[in-house]
């Protein structure tokens, strides 16, 4: 991490992982950050997340490919600190197409490819290795609770202009994924994937992690928690409907239990919907037009957790160019 010349007055707009992941870090760094958001960090759609380090509807690029190592990185530190709420997990990803993206294993050290014997009908083939997994309840509460420690400041409203920020702050960065453009009003590039999940009671001990992103009858992944099991799910470009729907809940918990038979015995506990912040490229630069610097960190789609730590890293950088 680079050193910063002086402290500054640096508001975070955004109390996700991105957000929150970036506040630590330029606190660590000595600034005076506080935190501004309409949502509270277990509102926001990172607390919907599964979470597994899987760069899932995100950018696929060299520049990606340092923030995904870099959170890596920091994700299998904190797997150390039990409180963190992260755990290392074996699991395997099925692959239903002979271009198959299989470009995550280059970052994983036991990335392997499954014995054929081993698939579910219809699939080509599979990669397995060992990532982190995030109970994000608990992964939350402990960052934001890392973040004040350090002295971050939270305040829950709603910013309409970021003019309104400069007599406070002497920078900027925005972190609100899915209002990431509309606050910056320069970005119109910025879509809404909707994702449903099913949490469900781990009463069967499942460890291990499994995705069928191509599965025939749509996305199958099922994550194993500390207690929990998150399966989903889905993967909707440009739906805004943050209900449950009931009828996709039945097939996606009938997908997944034809695929991870145990799951039939594990009892539902909870059903959530989430809007993923899409973007053809991750917004991640400084944005010109303002009397002070403003940083631009959002369009992570499904990857906002992969990429945390390793945007939140930039941003220090860009903060410091």
């Amino acid at each position: 991490m680079p050193e910063l010349l002086a402290p500054l007055n640096v508001t975070v707009i955004g109390a996700g992982v991105i957000g929150l992941s970036t506040a630590h870090e330029l606190a660590s760094q000595g600034h005076r950050v506080r935190v501004i958001s309409d949502q509270e960090p277990l509102h926001t759609v990172s607390a919907v997340s599964a979470a597994i380090w899987f760069p899932y509807h995100s950018e696929n690029s060299p520049a990606a490919d340092i923030l995904l190592a870099r959170t890596l990185e920091r994700f299998e530190a904190l797997s150390l600190i039990p409180e963190t709420g992260v755990d290392l997990r074996f699991g395997m990803d099925v692959e239903r197409r002979a271009d198959a993206d299989r470009s995550w294993t280059r970052h994983v050290a036991d990335a392997a490819v499954v014995d054929p014997a081993l698939l579910p009908d219809g699939a080509l083939s599979a990669t397995s290795g060992t990532v982190p997994v995030i109970t994000m309840p608990t992964y939350l509460t402990w960052l934001q609770q890392q973040c004040q420690r350090l002295g971050v400041q939270f305040e829950q409203r709603t910013v309409t202009d970021l003019d309104e920020l400069g007599a406070h702050s002497d920078a900027v960065v925005v972190a609100a994924g899915i209002r990431g453009g509309e606050l910056l009003g320069d970005d119109h590039s910025v879509y809404p994937i909707r994702g449903q999940v099913i949490r469900l009671a781990n009463t069967a001990g499942l460890t291990d992690w499994f995705s069928d992103d191509d599965h025939p009858q749509g996305v199958c992944y099922v994550i194993p928690r500390r207690d929990d099991i998150i399966v989903g799910g889905t993967d909707v470009a440009h739906d805004t409907n943050l209900e449950v729907d009931e009828q996709t809940a039945i097939d996606m918990l009938d997908r997944a239990i034809s695929l991870v038979p145990p799951l039939a015995d594990c009892e539902v506990l909870e059903h959530k919907v989430g809007l993923r912040p899409a973007r053809e490229t991750i917004r991640l630069e400084h944005v010109a037009g303002y009397g002070i610097p403003v940083i631009a960190a959002y369009g992570h789609g499904g990857g906002g957790v992969t990429l945390s730590w390793g945007t939140a890293r930039r941003v220090v950088e860009l903060l410091n160019s």
